[in-house]
């Protein structure tokens, strides 16, 4: 997480953004959807980030907060010593709630489905299986169908 103060980590819902998220080692992570995390930084992200001026955090479905934008412009011009990884859907609508760019604060990686070259991690399932289960790890790892509509 180097480089831009703010990572921004998007990409297709249950591609494996918050499990990427919650394996970084020493970082504090924070979901979103909870509306305890979202009062607890809401109510002023200032005191919130005093209280760690330094080390790691991830902010998990960021686009859930009223002002994700305002959080991480604070976080990237106040506190330096401070890495922040954001996740959050890579859908137009989840971006609607942004209100500034973040322009030369944020750096931005979509993580992908399973590509070709990683498929002999998940034991080369057949192009039948990849075709009905989809890219995404956890349904090529299933057995049974991900989803009851593909059935």
């Amino acid at each position: 997480m180097e480089g831009a103060p703010v990572v921004w980590l998007t990409g297709v819902r249950r591609v494996g953004k918050t499990t990427l998220a919650r394996s970084l080692p020493e970082t504090e992570f924070f979901d979103c959807e909870s509306p305890r995390v979202r009062r607890l930084i809401e109510e002023d992200p200032e005191v919130f980030l005093d209280q760690r001026k330094s080390g790691r955090i991830a902010f998990d479905e960021i686009h859930r907060l009223a002002n994700p934008s305002e959080l991480l412009k604070i976080a990237a011009d106040h506190y330096p010593g401070l890495q922040v990884l954001a996740t959050g859907s890579s859908t137009l609508g989840a971006s609607t709630r942004f209100r500034d760019t973040l322009a030369g604060r944020k750096r931005q990686l979509l993580l992908s489905p399973v590509l070709f070259s990683e498929l002999e991690t998940f034991d080369s399932p057949p192009l039948e299986k990849r075709l009905l289960h989809g890219g995404l790890p956890e349904n090529l790892l299933s057995a049974e169908f991900p989803e009851a509509d593909f059935v």
